[in-house]
């Protein structure tokens, strides 16, 4: 065992995210976006447990597990045999995620998962990795990964990865309502793909007014400024997620939008108040098996 090393399970909180702007140019050669995306972290969280085993072994409970992939594809798995590689050393462990961020939704779950199980297992080793090359694994592994890492706000440019932490000067109230199946990210880059073929796709940018509502943290004008240039490609895969938008603005929310690729749907409130009467007309509608309130900003990986 290394020195520093626990012999007892270590958990990490993660958290979920929304894109308040989710900015996507024409895709590059490498087959990626690039992307001018502002991640907010909200208060729904996954938990992932570390704890020492003869070998890498993944289990997961909570709502939408059975579509978790518990092998070596996992994301959270992919992060212990990262750092493992890193330190030379074999990823015997045991990863239990226990969900609470929806499964295939557009709020980084398994980018979440992929954070946790990195912090929880640098601290069950004792590997003492210094964070800038956390955040170096976190790019590897995927684009939302370091956000999930770093949570709070922050703006992410290449393909998401390459993070400006934001200052934000108030809570926001937000309701998510969670679709009936997920949404492949890929599908829905390609579906963008489809819908802009021929067009100029400018280069993506971050919006000043958005920006600048997260400083002042004025929930009006952040609703003003809202946007996700993959809304279009979310809904032309899945039409039914228009009338659960066209709900919660009905019901009182300040503005809505498709959760970055969806198939999760985002719903911005004035305040606690106005978002529980959100969550109670979605849930009535029957347009969503669920909504869940969350306030933002929330913090990223955070050993408990």
């Amino acid at each position: 065992m290394s020195a520093g090393a626990v012999d007892a399970g270590v958990t990490v909180r993660v958290p979920a995210k929304v894109n308040v702007q989710l900015a996507v140019g024409g895709v590059r050669a490498d087959g990626f976006h690039p992307l001018a995306n502002v991640f907010l972290a909200v208060g729904l969280y996954d938990e992932v447990t570390a704890t020492p085993a003869g070998e890498l072994r993944v289990t997961c409970t909570g709502p939408g597990s059975q579509h978790v992939p518990l092998d070596a594809t996992n994301l959270a798995a992919r992060a212990a045999i990262a750092l493992a590689e890193l330190h030379g050393r074999t990823p015997d462990v045991h990863l239990h995620i226990a969900k609470d961020i929806p499964v295939a939704g557009g709020m980084a779950g398994g980018s979440a998962d992929a954070a946790g199980a990195l912090l929880a297992c640098d601290v069950l080793w004792g590997t003492n990795t210094p964070y800038e090359q956390l955040l170096a694994i976190c790019a590897d592994l995927g684009s939302d990964v370091p956000f999930s890492f770093v949570g709070g706000a922050a703006l992410g440019v290449g393909r998401g990865e390459q993070l400006t932490p934001l200052e934000v000067g108030g809570e926001f109230h937000w309701v998510f309502a969670v679709a009936d199946g997920g949404l492949s990210t890929p599908a829905v880059y390609g579906e963008f793909d489809r819908l802009t073929e021929g067009m100029r796709v400018p280069e993506p940018e971050a919006s000043e007014e958005l920006l600048a509502a997260l400083r002042t943290g004025d929930a009006t004008a952040l609703a003003a400024s809202l946007s996700n240039d993959l809304q279009a490609a979310a809904l032309s895969l899945r039409p039914s997620l228009a009338e659960t938008l066209a709900t919660g603005v009905e019901a009182g929310a300040l503005a809505s939008l498709v959760s970055g690729s969806g198939p999760t749907t985002a719903f911005l409130a004035k305040d606690a108040e106005g978002a529980a009467r959100v969550a109670q007309a979605l849930l009535a509608s029957g347009t969503c098996v669920a909504a869940r309130v969350a306030v933002a900003p929330a913090p990223g990986a955070v050993a408990l």
